[in-house]
């Protein structure tokens, strides 16, 4: 029997010619990611186990983006904690204010996932890497800390579901729209435990923070991971980013699938997920009247490059409705800095939004954005849950960054045809 992409790489890194679904493994880990709400109790695990260092300095990733610039006292303290192991340990890749960045959307622009690594993160949304051919999936805090002391971890063999991609999206529709009408297909345990593997002639046509975005939100579908090949795109964006060495891993043809689906992405409509979970899908033109209080442009999922140079695009020239609070996250202190050099920047404040350093913040009702009761928010985000932004009783819509651009202009779910 065949092996998906998925498979080979878990069989590779294990030691093993072959794998198949529901196989316990043993995996050598390439790298192991922690932030600042996670690492702190992975740190305090790991000193449990009264082990000599880490694995591997130069292969753990700990970077401050949650609560950073620390919000209060909390904060501090956890971010004090991890500041303090990845200086005993003498961890190579410590990130924190003035070099930070929203971490899935750093350790790709700094060259540390590549093609064919497995990847572990204390962190849900670790299964962006993806993106790049590798397999990379969030874990527990004490699997962070097994992973920072022993360089390996435990799977279970994923089995897999295919999405073939074909055809060219319209203007305005991205990856978000293309993750967000998979998700409402399939449902939030659609893919539970399954690896995402994305085919096709379409994918041609999705630019790497397309693909990111996919990516990130596999974990939104109940998937385990979800991996991309590894076409000239990629390549190039590996070249770019990196200097590691990388190896590109093949389903085989007679690789086995639980279901398999294709997409016509040149049908697909801009697409916004309902409140209180990223099924809950509508596309724009069933979206109907509904005011917003608020948008956020940033995050793991939509805050790169690409996506700020959408929203501004859409913002040129014209104003956020008055009181719409309008807040923009680049991903990245690069991200900003190339934002900036591009005019952006300068378009989303003429326009009456705020730019914010790099930070998780508002995603996950950390600062930065919090709702109050009864308040309607269209964000770039991953998740809408109840109270996932804050008050209990206030609503998320997850939607593209031109949806939340277009949106901020009318005070409504608008189309960004309509602006």
């Amino acid at each position: 029997m065949g092996m998906t992409m998925t498979q080979k790489i878990l069989a590779a890194h294990a030691g093993l010619d072959s794998v198949t679904p529901g196989q316990l493994i043993e995996a050598d880990l390439d790298l192991v990611l922690g932030n600042d709400i996670t690492s702190p109790v992975a740190i305090h695990e790991i000193e449990k186990m009264k082990t000599e260092g880490v694995f591997h300095k130069d292969k753990i990733a700990l970077v401050m983006d949650h609560f950073v610039p620390n919000k209060d006292i909390k904060s501090a303290e956890h971010c004090k904690c991890v500041r303090e192991f990845a200086c005993k340990h003498d961890i190579t890749n410590y990130f924190d204010v003035g070099e930070m960045g929203i971490e899935h959307a750093l350790l790709p622009e700094k060259g540390l996932t590549v093609a064919g690594d497995v990847i572990i993160g204390a962190d849900s949304h670790t299964c962006t890497y993806g993106a790049l051919g590798a397999f990379s999936t969030g874990v527990g805090s004490t699997d962070m800390a097994a992973g920072m002391a022993t360089g390996k971890a435990w799977f279970k063999v994923p089995s897999a579901i295919k999405f073939t991609l074909t055809g060219k999206p319209a203007k305005w529709v991205s990856g978000k729209d293309i993750i967000l009408h998979i998700i409402g297909m399939i449902g939030v345990d659609g893919a539970l435990y399954k690896s995402m593997e994305f085919v096709g002639d379409g994918i041609q046509h999705l630019s790497m923070d397309d693909r990111f975005t996919i990516a990130n939100m596999a974990i939104e579908g109940g998937g385990k991971n979800g991996i991309f090949p590894v076409d000239e795109k990629c390549q190039a964006y590996l070249k770019e980013h990196s200097m590691r060495p990388y190896k590109v891993y093949e389903a085989d043809p007679d690789a086995v699938y639980d279901e398999e689906y294709t997409i016509d992405l040149s049908t697909l409509k801009s697409t916004v997920a309902f409140p209180h979970l990223p099924e809950n899908t509508k596309t724009i033109d069933e979206a109907g009247d509904i005011k917003i209080d608020q948008v956020v442009i940033g995050s793991c999922t939509n805050g790169r490059y690409e996506d700020l140079r959408i929203a501004a695009e859409i913002l040129k020239g014209k104003k956020v409705k008055k009181g719409v609070r309008t807040i923009v996250i680049p991903a990245t202190q690069q991200i900003y800095l190339d934002a900036m050099e591009a005019g952006f920047i300068r378009t989303f404040i003429e326009a009456g939004a705020i730019v914010s350093t790099p930070t998780c913040g508002p995603c996950l009702g950390g600062y930065m954005g919090i709702l109050a009761q009864g308040e309607r928010c269209v964000s770039t985000t991953n998740r809408n849950f109840v109270g996932r932004m804050g008050h209990t009783e206030s609503e998320i819509y997850l939607a593209s960054p031109a949806v939340a651009a277009a949106s901020a202009i009318t005070g409504r779910i608008s189309s960004p045809d309509e602006v």
